[in-house]
């Protein structure tokens, strides 16, 4: 009978499984998870477009007619579109956390639904503003 060494099962197992690999079912939390780490990062690269947007609008108004037709274009639009979603998606998951901070919604299927919740309660209050904005 052969003993294998101890290198030998460190060796059979996984070292690190990742969260969304093949070692973990597709979960929600998970997705909602990392998005939020990426949003936190685009809010502060947006941060700087609101910086810009600013400092034209003090230096004069040919500079802020400059800055202006950046972000009227299409790819000035698109960073103002994912910047203003970033800002509300951060904004219910923060709401999210706030609950589960307080105790409650721990249980599967409620993480669940306030994590579609917060998914499409991003998505409509996205389109409000930019209706509103557009209106």
């Amino acid at each position: 009978m052969s003993a294998k060494s101890s290198a030998e099962r460190a060796a059979a197992r996984p070292l690190s499984p990742f969260m969304l690999g093949q070692y973990y079912r597709f979960q929600i939390s998970s997705l909602l998870s990392i998005t939020h780490r990426i949003t936190g990062v685009g809010l502060a690269l947006g941060t700087l477009f609101l910086a810009a947007w600013l400092m034209s609008a003090a230096t004069g108004p040919a500079a802020y007619q400059r800055f202006a037709a950046c972000a009227r274009s299409p790819i000035g639009l698109i960073l103002l579109l994912g910047w203003s979603w970033s800002l509300l998606y951060h904004l219910c998951n923060g709401v999210r956390h706030l609950v589960w901070d307080a105790g409650y919604a721990f249980e599967k299927k409620n993480v669940d639904a306030g994590g579609w919740a917060v998914v499409i309660g991003s998505v409509v209050l996205t389109a409000a503003v930019w209706l509103t904005a557009y209106i």
